[in-house]
């Protein structure tokens, strides 16, 4: 028995990137929502989707806290302007073949050019392809579809014509088409737009089935270009068979025949691939020899080999510009590393990772005969020695050190030598209360919880926290051991509540109540302070006991009362602020934080009923200090012994009321009555 397999079988260039793209996503604890299946194979979409993938059909479908992966068919313009709109997270993983003929047809629409497609019109690719012409498009899938468009396109004035083709369209219906198209229309301009790797795929499915008595396609059955494999293999081996899995296989067929040709479609996984070959592996007859057997084995380790291209080379770096890094590998071909297959750090610039002459180690991920071009990849090759290393070191408990990229949901990434490492955010930061966007961009120690490998699948855990508790347990124990009152701090304020803020001096916490933030009245800390900011306090008071420590903020040469002993001695006028109105008189503010009080009888030379008659809250006024009371915070002031003296003018009604009230005021039972009135303390509580 001989079986050949197809060295173009399975993924292609843009389907691997755009799976590549979702696992990532996932393997970061994203929420990931793809518009529509990411691929023409449902074993895998529901492999994804058992991971958290989710296949939704329109943009309106998508949760607002997913990040919407656009698939390597690419979709109209009017999709990506509805998904901007909406302020969806998404990544664009149109495959760039497909994004090229976005580009020819845009700038063809704006020439005016008649755009015509040939492709299936109810594929996504081409949907997608229409919804980016900006002038008149037809579509056609054969020599016949093409030629019923003819008198309608020759009968618009004879507008220039422009023709692309599906990634996916069979090659030979596009030379059939291209020789109608030269002969009809002689201003048309024509892309050939098939993808390269289609092409080779379709010519080797033709070859090989030529020779072979059974010919196996694997794909999925609503595959376009799996569905173009089997037609041209079908033409060529009647023995042939589309099968999805293993389990479709004929075991019976195989055991009979002699030479079996395997092909895949570009949208089969290769686990899929070998899944199938390991099943026809069973059936080979008993009889066989051992060398055969371990043919067959060499054979199916070089197929797999030649699915999965991943040849490593060694390249100088020649030019650096933003999209791209131009490198020599001594090949006939011209090296390129696109921008995000630099780093796993979506924030680093090109010439931040190398720099002109530098030799870097890189992987080959795509190799374009055609235009002589080789696209390579630096990140995966770190991100492999990165996990090898990681490997290394999963139970060592060793600290290690890398930049928090971006916030996901659920935590944050950290990349470590272009790995990509998940912290949760219960491990993210020494308290939950914290804030993750404040760790984007920054460098974080942590350890390593968990580095496993499932499949394709490769997992990395982190924690943050386990390393601050450690650096906050020996910050603690150095505090405590040198802490003393009137030491003054640095700290950060972590927590206000009304009665105060707590300030985190290193590994400890300490609280400065609210009157000792302000030397006037406040009602709330963060009239003073706020979250975040960086204060000079000093310790007010230990308890050793309790491991409680009060703060102190207040700055001793701004109290008021210091300034008014040293600025204000008894006698100086001062401008005074009304504050507050009262039966007996009214408050002065002379300085922030302090209120004197003018008595009801050192308002005016003459005698006033009512306060309120004379003075009101917010006038402005002149007053003598005549008294200051340091022990008891008490400040009287006169504006009367400002005013000129006038001789008393005594009323009839004055002689009346004297007369009732025989009892004369002095001096003296004014000065009782000031005493005896309850005076406002304005010393904080």
């Amino acid at each position: 028995m001989n079986i050949n397999v197809a060295k173009t079988a399975g993924f292609c260039f843009g389907v691997n990137r755009a799976v590549n793209i979702v696992d990532d996503l996932l393997n970061s604890g994203k929420s990931v929502c793809t518009l529509g299946p990411i691929i023409h194979n449902m074993e895998m979409v529901n492999e994804l989707k058992d991971r958290g993938c989710l296949a939704i059909d329109s943009v309106e479908d998508c949760p607002i806290d997913s990040t919407l992966v656009i698939r390597s068919h690419g979709v109209a313009q009017s999709v990506i302007d509805k998904i901007e709109s909406l302020g969806l997270e998404y990544i664009d993983a149109t495959c760039p073949f497909v994004k090229k003929i976005h580009n020819i047809v845009e700038k063809a629409g704006l020439e005016n050019k008649i755009i015509l497609i040939a492709g299936n019109k109810n594929h996504p690719e081409v949907q997608g392809i229409v919804g980016h012409c900006k002038s008149d498009c037809y579509t056609f899938n054969n020599e016949d579809e093409l030629l019923e468009l003819e008198n309608i396109i020759l009968n618009m004035n004879n507008n220039p014509i422009c023709v692309v083709a599906q990634t996916t369209f069979s090659k030979k219906e596009w030379k059939k088409c291209i020789k109608t198209i030269k002969k009809v229309y002689t201003n048309a301009e024509i892309f050939d737009t098939i993808c390269r790797a289609t092409s080779e795929r379709q010519e080797e499915a033709d070859t090989l089935s030529a020779k072979s008595d059974l010919m196996i396609v694997i794909g999925d059955r609503h595959s376009s270009n799996t569905g173009k494999l089997y037609d041209i293999c079908k033409s060529r081996c009647s023995n042939t068979y589309l099968i999805e899995t293993a389990k479709e296989l004929d075991r019976e067929l195989v055991s009979v025949s002699e030479n079996i040709g395997v092909t895949a479609g570009a949208s089969t996984p290769a686990r899929i691939i070998k899944e199938v070959l390991d099943t026809m592996s069973e059936e080979i007859k008993s009889s066989e020899t051992v060398e055969m057997e371990e043919s067959f084995e060499e054979m199916l380790e070089e197929s797999l080999k030649n699915l999965n291209t991943n040849e490593r080379v060694k390249g100088v770096v020649i030019s650096i510009a933003p999209n791209e890094v131009i490198v020599d590998v001594g090949r006939k071909q011209s090296g390129f590393i696109p921008a995000d297959e630099l780093s796993n750090d979506p924030t680093a610039k090109p010439e931040d990772v190398v720099s002109v002459g530098d030799e870097v180690e890189l992987l080959i991920m795509k190799t374009n005969d055609q235009e002589g071009t080789i696209m390579l990849s630096k990140r995966r090759v770190d991100a492999q020695k990165g996990w090898e290393e990681l490997e290394a070191k999963a139970d060592s408990d060793e600290v290690l050190t890398g930049k928090v990229s971006e916030v996901v949901k659920g935590g944050v990434i950290v990349i470590y030598n272009n790995v990509r490492v998940f912290i949760p955010a219960s491990q993210a930061t020494a308290t939950r209360d914290e804030s993750l966007e404040d760790l984007v961009g920054t460098e974080v120690k942590f350890r390593l919880l968990e580095v496993s490998q499932r499949g394709r699948r490769r997992r990395v855990i982190g924690s943050i926290r386990s390393v601050l508790r450690e650096e906050r347990a020996e910050q603690r124990a150095a505090f405590w051991a040198e802490c003393e009152v009137g030491k003054k701090y640095t700290g950060v304020v972590r927590t206000l509540t009304s009665y105060g803020a707590f300030v985190d001096l290193g590994g400890v916490s300490g609280m400065i109540h609210i009157s000792e933030l302000s030397w006037s009245h406040i009602k709330h800390p963060s009239e003073v302070v706020n979250v975040g900011d960086e204060v000079q306090v000093y310790i007010k008071e230990i308890n050793q006991e309790t491991k409680k420590i009060s703060l102190g903020y207040k700055d001793p040469d701004a109290n008021p009362w210091e300034i008014l002993r040293r600025d204000y001695p008894v006698d100086t006028v001062v401008d005074a602020t009304i504050v507050g109105v009262t039966t007996f008189g009214a408050f002065a503010n002379i300085l922030p934080g302090i209120d004197g009080l003018i008595h009801i009888s050192q308002i005016a030379n003459q005698r006033i009923e009512k306060t309120s008659d004379v003075l009101s809250v917010g006038q402005k006024v002149q007053a003598k200090i005549t008294a200051i009371d340091f022990d008891k915070k008490r400040i009287s002031l006169s504006m009367r012994a400002l005013l000129p003296v006038e001789e008393e003018v005594v009323e009839a009604d004055e002689v009346v009321a004297s007369t009732e009230a025989p009892v004369e005021e002095t001096p003296d039972t004014v000065a009782e009555e000031v005493a005896e009135t309850p005076v406002e303390e304005t010393t904080e509580e």
